[in-house]
């Protein structure tokens, strides 16, 4: 599971977490996930994930950046999203979430956490 953020909100946090949570469950059935900050400051951007995994005690999803807000090229991230989810299996994305600037709810979180199951079987 790739996680792809533009900010790091209270929202984001309660996400990662419990994607840190299932990731340690399912050690076993080799379940990984990242989260990469989309920055253009790489240096301050590094110290904000460092807190942030410090924080909230993120052990089993590395916390990463990419320098450009646009994001990697290869992935082809909406440039009004704030937050984007990709859920794969064997390189092939069985679900995709995409959320605008505050639209990542509890009840989107929720939703992508269930999606895990797609993942997992």
């Amino acid at each position: 599971m790739n996680v792809f953020t533009r900010s790091l909100s209270d929202n984001l946090a309660s996400l990662v977490k419990q994607i840190d949570k299932a990731v340690g469950e399912n050690e076993d059935k080799k379940m990984a996930a990242f989260v990469v900050l989309l920055t253009d400051d790489p240096d301050a951007a590094e110290e904000q994930l460092k807190e942030f995994g410090k924080k909230h005690k993120i052990e089993h999803v590395p916390l990463t950046m990419f320098d450009g807000i646009a994001g990697p090229p290869g992935d082809k991230l909406s440039k009004d999203a704030e937050v984007t989810v990709h859920m794969y299996v064997k390189k092939k994305m069985e679900a995709k979430h995409a959320f605008g600037a505050g639209k990542m709810d509890k009840e989107a979180i929720d939703k992508i956490i269930k999606d895990n199951s797609k993942i997992l079987d």
